[in-house]
């Protein structure tokens, strides 16, 4: 027995040096930034993107994790879901990438989130808005980090309805992204004894607004709501401008609004227009500092809450590598669950069972020209949403990985 003892012991010294090697896959730890780069989404995540996952990696120990270098690669999705699911298995595969990260693009984000539970690597998407992420499709190596389609109506909603708007008309695209905004958020007008004054259906890519405005007007709601995305919100609340219906005394609720689309549509015409954010550059001394690192190296522009949810997914990703002592993904995604979410993005966040990422989000309200005193002072805060109104109750979700 002695004699076994021994040699199980000389053994287990001999692969000592091999198991600490094995801690970190291939001597490199890597990060995928898989976005938009060039098309409708390239100016909210994109380029941006991949800068603030770069910063994560340098401000993380010197840009090494376990004492392994942390490489950063960027790739262009196209909005198309078999390409980006072929490059992700082409990262894992041939490239050995430990991690995915951004995906704006619901159908891209499903997808990439399937090849990670094949593959075994850790996926976090921080600008696609489905919730079936952390729903029916959950994944044990898959979160979502920043907002959702349930933060973006129903929180915002319920939000605005607080502050005494309790008629609402929707201004609708005709697709089920659209219908499921406008379904979100109805249900909460309903549940809290509010009134639904009319709603207007448009097609997707829309020029004109006018005849569409024109009756949302007509209604006398309190709140014209924009269930839309993309060039259709951006050209509804161009003509809403100059329609003057906030000026009139309506407001208009974006359901997805961005920075990146109030700073080129301009206060003068997007002024009054109320939006939620998970995260905004000017909330404090340390949001502030953290937007001026990287305006210093992304063209002087501000980051939008997506990238600054890069930032903060790559930073936790690797904070919970350090902990689990491995990139393993199952190991990494039980820690990435355990531990606080704690880093510019959010103070106080965690992550649920089903991987989705709470935190406190804003209700802001797009500023009067006479008010902003720089080019990116765009918003002002008008209310916190705690974390547990922002986002779906986990028991809702459908998510096979919590325990009902």
């Amino acid at each position: 027995m002695s004699l076994l003892r021994g040699a199980a012991c000389a053994l287990a010294l001999c692969l000592a040096p091999f198991t600490a090697r094995a801690q970190v896959s291939d001597d490199v730890v890597r990060v995928g930034v898989l976005t938009d780069l060039s098309g409708p989404y390239a100016d909210f995540a994109g380029p941006g993107s991949v800068v603030a996952a770069r910063m994560a990696a340098e401000d993380h120990n010197g840009g090494r994790a376990l004492g392994k270098p942390i490489e950063v690669v960027g790739g262009d999705h196209q909005n198309k879901p078999d390409v980006g699911a072929a490059l992700a298995r082409r990262w894992v595969d041939t490239d050995r990438v430990d991690m995915v990260i951004d995906m704006p693009n619901s159908a891209v984000a499903l997808a990439v989130q399937q090849v990670g539970r094949e593959r075994n690597r850790i996926i976090i998407n921080t600008s696609a808005a489905t919730t079936e992420l952390t729903g029916r499709q959950c994944s044990p190596v898959g979160f979502h980090w920043v907002l959702d389609s349930y933060a973006l109506t129903t929180g915002i909603t319920r939000a605005v309805m607080g502050q005494g708007g309790r008629s609402w008309y929707y201004l609708t695209v005709d697709y089920e992204g659209g219908y499921a905004q406008e379904r979100g958020s109805e249900a909460v007008v309903n549940a809290e004894g509010g009134r639904v004054m009319g709603r207007a259906r448009h097609p997707l890519n829309t020029a004109d607004f006018s005849s569409f405005l024109l009756r949302a007007q007509a209604s006398r709601a309190q709140i014209v709501a924009l269930a839309k995305a993309g060039t259709d919100t951006v050209n509804a609340i161009k003509q809403a401008g100059e329609f003057g219906l906030t000026r009139s005394g309506q407001r208009l609720v974006g359901f997805f609004v961005n920075i990146t689309d109030i700073k080129a549509l301009g206060l003068q015409t997007a002024q009054g227009v109320v939006s939620v954010d998970a995260w905004y550059w000017d909330q404090n001394e340390e949001s502030r500092a953290f937007a001026r690192r990287f305006a210093e190296r992304h063209q002087g522009r501000m980051p939008t809450q997506y990238q600054a949810g890069v930032y903060s997914g790559v930073r936790h990703w690797l904070k919970a590598i350090e902990a689990a002592g491995t990139d393993e993904a199952m190991a990494v995604a039980a820690k990435m669950r355990e531990l606080p979410v704690d880093d510019v993005f959010a103070h106080g966040g965690r992550v649920r069972a089903d991987g989705r990422h709470v935190h406190d989000v804003h209700l802001v309200e797009v500023k009067k020209p006479e008010d902003s005193s720089a080019p990116w002072d765009l918003y002002r805060i008008l209310s916190t949403i705690p974390a547990d109104q922002a986002f779906r109750p986990l028991n809702e979700g459908g998510c096979p990985l919590v325990r009902q």
